[in-house]
């Protein structure tokens, strides 16, 4: 999934209850797993003045990328800090947790060829989908709909449940998750 559809996904499913905290916490952790991606981009484009068939042929690749995304993407590491927050009590712990898992399990089942090891560190295997949410060659002509629709879903949700600014905020991520979707059929 593209990044706004699991913001708005992991806002609507964990965020509801508990407040403002707890929505906020539930939307970085729809953030978390691409973090580390966005700012590794920003860094190659911006600071070592690389092409973006550099950054997303090789960098992306590469060893130090991939255990970079074997940190923040793991299944393990997520789950014990879930059962951490489960244990403490801590609701939004809980909801950045399960929103971060959320995200992972999601992508795994939608990364054909550009999965990363999201069992680290137990394994440093890379589930290879058959399926894929940007590439049309893995049928994403058939899951981004789905995609969109579930982003709309989360976003009537989100709007809803908040008031100004937050709607706005949320508005944002909808019309990101659109314009993300154009660009993958016109262009992937």
């Amino acid at each position: 999934m593209n990044t706004p559809a699991h913001l708005l996904t992991s806002a609507a499913l964990f965020g509801r209850k508990g407040g403002k905290k707890t929505l906020f916490a539930a939307t970085l952790g729809g953030l978390l797993p691409d973090l580390s991606l966005y700012l590794l981009v920003v860094w190659a484009f911006n600071v070592q003045g690389l092409t973006p068939d550099v950054v997303f042929g090789e960098k992306y690749f590469s060893p130090e990328w991939q255990q970079i995304f074997a940190i923040d993407n793991s299944i393990p590491l997520w789950g014990l800090l879930l059962a951490l927050a489960l244990w403490r009590r801590v609701d939004w712990a809980v909801a950045l947790c399960a929103a971060a898992l959320l995200h992972i399990g999601l992508d795994f089942t939608m990364h054909a060829g550009d999965g990363r090891p999201n069992f680290w560190p137990v394994s440093d295997w890379i589930f290879d989908s058959p399926i894929s949410y940007w590439d049309s060659g893995h049928h994403a002509h058939m899951v981004a709909p789905v995609t969109l629709v579930a982003s709309f879903a989360a976003f009537v949700v989100l709007w809803r449940l908040c008031r100004w600014p937050g709607r706005g905020l949320f508005a944002c991520l909808m019309a990101a998750e659109l314009w993300t979707a154009w660009q993958m059929f016109t262009y992937f």
